[in-house]
């Protein structure tokens, strides 16, 4: 489609990479600002920081994730090159019921979001692919319904997903590491599937590469180098053509850079990232304790070096779009 098509070319880069930039965090943004400040964080102090970070680093990025809550502001202060991506669903999920249910912001649409200047919809979902089918095919008509807005307004939709196990807590943890490969690859293959409409899966990598021999000490190592690669080229065919991008999940930037080059030595055809806290989460202690002049110099400095140095990396890893015949 015409439409769709245009706006991922706004998205990415001049590679036809999606170099994108990410901070529509709003309840996990909030605990980190309020641990470093002395006083309380306001939803102010929130578009504040979103608003320095989108005028001091879009200028190096592809496009920017923002939220419609807090991030409209900074959706206006972005570079004139830089594309918008905004979020569709409400922060964190429903805790009334099991299966981490999503919901959507109630004030917002599709077309909304697209006539706030959106150029792509952004929508979260955690999924456990272990979970009863009465939890599992609820959230699959919530992506259908959202597939179709999109399809309907012609914009491009973006779909992360967030893998769990219902039965373990620390995602981060060894336990975790050993499943986390069957519940990234499968939730992939069920969200390629055209009845979703998805244009871009926004992903997790496919192990913990904490995990990883070589990476972990010995006595933690949950698989060897050969069965990590072989996840990340599994990971690939399950996304059976559609693009997929990798999220940074809170990492350090150099960490991300190691696994994006990781990726690729193990054949995988991701198309860019949407990265976030990976590359600017250490201006949040600056500005939550000196406000926005220190915040905008760390971004004019070490968050312009993250981006640039991830770019870099980018270039020699990830696949354009257009290989793939999409702009």
């Amino acid at each position: 489609m015409i439409g769709k098509t245009t706006a991922l070319q706004r998205l990415s880069n001049s590679d036809g990479i999606i170099a994108a930039l990410a901070i529509d965090q709003r309840g996990s943004l909030k605990k980190m600002l309020a641990k470093n400040a002395d006083h309380p964080v306001t939803s102010s102090d929130l578009s504040e920081f979103k608003k320095v970070i989108s005028q001091k680093m879009t200028a190096y990025s592809s496009a920017i994730l923002l939220d419609p809550e807090y991030g409209l502001p900074a959706a206006l202060a972005r570079d004139n090159n830089c594309g918008l991506l905004l979020a569709y669903e409400k922060t964190g999920y429903d805790i009334s019921e099991p299966g981490r249910m999503p919901d959507l912001l109630p004030a917002w649409s599709a077309k909304r979001l697209k006539e706030a200047g959106a150029d792509a919809v952004k929508f979260m979902v955690y999924y456990d692919v272990d979970e009863p089918m009465a939890i599992n095919e609820k959230k699959q008509a919530f992506i259908e319904r959202i597939g179709s807005e999109c399809v309907a307004e012609d914009i491009p939709f973006f779909l992360e997903l967030m893998s769990y196990d219902a039965n373990i807590e620390d995602t981060k943890g060894k336990e975790y590491a050993a499943v986390k490969p069957h519940k990234v690859i499968e939730m992939m293959r069920e969200f390629a599937k055209p009845r979703y409409n998805v244009d871009v899966l926004k992903v997790e990598v496919p192990v913990n590469m904490a995990y990883i021999a070589g990476f972990a000490k010995d006595e933690e190592a949950v698989y060897s180098k050969e069965q990590a690669a072989a996840y990340f080229a599994e990971q690939t065919k399950a996304a059976s053509g559609v693009p997929f991008i990798f999220l940074s999940a809170g990492v350090s930037a150099q960490m991300f850079q190691d696994t994006l080059y990781f990726a690729h030595e193990a054949g995988s055809k991701f198309n860019g990232v949407l990265c976030g806290r990976a590359t600017w989460q250490d201006s949040v202690a600056p500005f939550a304790q000196d406000g926005a002049g220190a915040a905008s110099l760390w971004c004019e400095t070490k968050g312009r070096a993250n981006i640039e140095a991830l770019n870099t990396v980018l270039k020699e890893t990830a696949t354009p779009l257009a290989s793939k015949n999409l702009i």
